[in-house]
């Protein structure tokens, strides 16, 4: 009798571990256990389980093969962002946008160029002076050429250049 209830115990948690093996512990309870029994059944119940599959790693991941990353805000996309105390002084804090070339020196067989800033100051820039967001690449005899840094983390170009020319189109008609 202790024999019988232990198995039906044995075999009920086994049924109940196993996800698939719950519609087999009502079979075992309409047939009469015995010790021999038991152990078929265990074997049986037990073999699925050792043979199942690992299951793969329940961790969510982004993975995100090209597409952009829902986490990082569209709206503050590629802007300039100042320094908490404010932009430098001088030709260091202008931004590239902001200028126009208002003319082009030769000194010393090198040419440099003269900028006009939003405030109406003129700025010399020489080649490779550096700017707010960008540098001096090449002072030509008619434009200015600029390698202005992208901020955008999501863009695969990190610096551009922008060529600022003397006149513009509509000044030599």
């Amino acid at each position: 009798m202790l024999i019988r209830l232990t198995s039906r115990a044995v075999l009920l948690s086994v049924a109940l571990a196993l996800p698939g093996a719950a519609h087999a512990a009502p079979a075992a309870k309409a047939a009469p256990t015995t010790p021999a029994t038991t152990q078929a059944s265990k074997r049986t119940l037990a073999a699925p389980a050792a043979e199942a599959p690992a299951r793969p790693d329940d961790r969510a991941g982004y993975e995100p093969a090209g597409r952009r990353d829902p986490f990082v805000s569209l709206l503050s996309r590629g802007e300039t962002r100042s320094p908490v105390g404010g932009r430098p002084l001088g030709v260091k804090g202008l931004l590239i946008s902001e200028l126009s070339v208002r003319g082009v020196l030769r000194t010393n067989g090198k040419l440099l160029a003269i900028v006009q800033a939003p405030d109406h100051k003129n700025y010399t820039v020489h080649p490779g002076d550096a700017l707010y967001d960008g540098n001096v690449k090449v002072v030509a005899t008619d434009a200015v050429i600029f390698l202005q840094r992208v901020d955008d983390p999501l863009s695969p170009v990190k610096q551009r250049e922008i060529r600022k020319t003397l006149r513009t189109t509509e000044e030599t008609r």
